[in-house]
């Protein structure tokens, strides 16, 4: 009972907050449904109505593994590789536009991820095997291979698939939009 009021706080459905369960751990209020998930949901809609797209978007339930603070969304349809663009680009645009939305300044910050037919998982399978396979020619030539420019969050892919590869260690180079990771391989 820390309001001034006196009762317990209560969640967005207006019910009472049971303060002895604390699922969340110390120091951090257990996560709560604040209406932002729809918010960026009728953003997407909306910018996809906008550009004339035919599609559907949908809001994903997270996984069991997923940060409660994440919000999925799934764009399909006809239309929807187009909401991608090369390289992601397009999708990413949207992201960054539906994250800036709903994250206001004194609100605890809520991710959004916005996927169009499976793509993201699909560019991640494509760069982890690309990265496995220059990682193996970086250790068998002994030079350092340098990939193209990325995003970060493409770059972070390619550091995953290979922060266990053996004989070889990562590292981003680069400023801004040319910042690239280099594979170099490690002297036994």
């Amino acid at each position: 009972m820390d309001n001034a009021s006196g009762k317990p706080p209560a969640n967005a459905e207006g019910r009472e907050l049971d303060e002895d369960r604390d699922e969340e751990g110390e120091g951090e209020a257990p996560f709560e449904e604040d209406g932002r998930a729809d918010q960026a949901l009728d953003f997407t809609i909306d910018v996809l109505a906008a550009m004339g797209m035919d599609c559907t978007v949908d809001l994903l339930e997270n996984e069991p593994d997923d940060p409660p603070e994440e919000i999925r969304l799934e764009i399909e349809g006809r239309e929807a590789v187009r909401i991608i663009g090369k390289k992601g680009q397009t999708l990413a645009a949207l992201q960054f536009l539906a994250n800036r939305v709903i994250n206001r300044p004194g609100k605890r910050r809520r991710h959004v991820i916005i996927d169009a037919e499976g793509y993201r998982a699909r560019r991640e399978d494509t760069l982890t095997t690309m990265a496995q396979r220059l990682g193996k020619q970086a250790v068998e030539e002994g030079k350092i291979i340098t990939f193209e420019p990325m995003t970060p969050q493409d770059r972070r892919v390619v550091h995953l698939a290979l922060a266990k590869f053996p004989g070889v260690v990562t590292k981003s180079d680069g400023e801004g939009d040319s910042r690239r990771v280099q594979i170099i391989p490690v002297r036994r």
